[in-house]
């Protein structure tokens, strides 16, 4: 089977390379390694140094140069919508602070349909209404700081690589609990005991 390596973003993307489409929801849109059959049936193993959040337009290179474009399904979400952009400003926050995967617009947020998340939503005041469309949530500051990066200079630093790969370490468990990263409070800096060395 064909192996992809490469994620081509949505700018680099080359029409007349493009051989076929394949159609991903949000969760399978963020992969490293994963055996896919596109829209028009080119059958390809996805296999990239490390996971990866493809989006809406990017592509996926095969080895002989072909592209294979990614395209967002549309998914069961829920829209909120407030009054005024505050509320709507606190509504994110609140969704942010759980760790919620999601949407925003200018005159919206979208997150994934779940019961809970609506109800919280409700009662900070937001109109909430069931909607199908393709889910495209914010990405991490260092995930998104390293696609520009990527766009700019065609490769990335070691340290943007090392952030990243907590970024997506972080991302596949979050769902609904969280990532424990150490003893509670423990953290580094002066007078906490341990020998650091620099240089």
């Amino acid at each position: 089977m064909i192996r992809a390596t490469t994620v081509v973003r949505r700018p680099a993307v080359r029409d007349e390379k493009v051989v076929d489409e394949i159609t991903l929801d949000h969760h399978a849109r963020h992969r490293r390694r994963f055996a896919f059959t596109a829209d028009g049936g080119l059958s390809f193993l996805l296999d990239l140094d490390k996971a990866s959040v493809m989006d809406d337009g990017d592509a996926v290179k095969l080895e002989d140069g072909r592209l294979v474009r990614i395209k967002a399904a549309p998914e069961e979400l829920v829209e909120v919508t407030t009054a005024n952009p505050l509320r709507l400003m606190k509504v994110a926050w609140h969704l942010g602070n759980r760790h919620v995967p999601a949407e925003i617009t200018e005159t919206a947020v979208y997150f994934v349909d779940d019961h809970v998340l609506t109800e919280m939503v409700r009662g900070l005041g937001a109109g909430v209404a069931k909607v199908h469309r393709p889910f495209r949530p914010e990405k991490g500051a260092y995930e998104a700081s390293e696609a520009h990066a990527g766009h700019a200079h065609g490769e990335h630093s070691h340290e943007a690589h090392h952030h990243d790969a907590h970024s997506h370490e972080r991302h596949e468990h979050q769902d609904h609990e969280h990532h424990d990263h150490g003893e509670p409070g423990h953290v580094h800096g002066p007078g906490c005991g341990h020998d650091h060395k620099h240089g």
